[in-house]
């Protein structure tokens, strides 16, 4: 993956919002690829399978219905143990 971050949108789509590509693609990492770690409901710690990585699952429109569209950032291992208490490897 060359991105650290990734951010999804709805689209409206005869008068229905619709995750976009982005949002599929987000959906796709967290359960083919991701080990939850920590966390849950609107902050997520997950875990690479790949290559260990941590990332983050947010959902940061708060004012929209359930936190918006979901959005995907790359953590330091130094942020994991931060904060999530994510003892470093």
């Amino acid at each position: 993956m060359k991105t650290e971050t990734l951010v999804g949108q709805w689209l409206v789509q005869d008068g229905k919002a619709v995750a976009d590509d982005v949002c599929k693609e987000i959906d796709r990492l967290i359960n083919t690829h991701f080990e939850k770690i920590a966390g849950g409901g609107w902050e997520t710690l997950f875990r690479d399978r790949r290559d260990g990585g941590f990332w983050e699952l947010t959902y940061p429109m708060s004012y929209m219905h359930g936190g918006g569209p979901p959005r995907l950032d790359r953590v330091s291992p130094e942020d994991a143990e931060t904060r999530y208490g994510v003892p470093p490897a």
